[in-house]
């Protein structure tokens, strides 16, 4: 059984719907690629769930380990090539709450973002930078 199931709906636009929990999401081609840019692009969603990856997997790591990383936010900066048009680099930036991280526990947070899922899954050509900001 799909986890996803994705319909075209015309003008460059899909409406992707998660299985297990119905909820919904709409893609636009972004203006540079001959789209109107009015919601996340596929690529947007690739940086998104890189993104959103890093934070969850961050915070199971930190919760095992007895601390906290709520608050931390993380922007993603995408960057996009052509012939064949594709995402070339991710730059991602995480900030932390000032917590006063030991060194064990930085040591644990970068762990965990570089062995996400996500990470882990995209192609080995694709530059991914992370800065991390205790």
């Amino acid at each position: 059984m799909p986890t996803i199931y994705t319909e075209y709906l015309g003008e460059l636009r899909t409406k992707a719907r998660h299985i297990a929990s119905g909820d919904e999401l709409v893609t636009d081609a972004p203006v540079d690629n001959n789209g109107r840019g009015e919601a996340f692009s596929p690529t947007d969603l690739l940086a998104t769930a890189l993104g959103s990856c890093m934070i969850t997997i961050t915070a199971m790591k930190a919760q095992e380990n007895g601390f906290s990383v709520d608050g931390t936010t993380i922007g993603i900066t995408k960057i996009m090539a052509s012939d064949p048009r594709r995402v070339a680099e991710v730059i991602a930036e995480l900030n932390f709450p000032k917590n006063n991280y030991s060194e064990a526990q930085k040591s644990i947070i970068r762990d965990a973002c570089l062995t996400c899922p996500v990470y882990l899954s995209l192609h080995t050509e694709l530059k991914k930078s992370v800065v991390f900001n205790f």
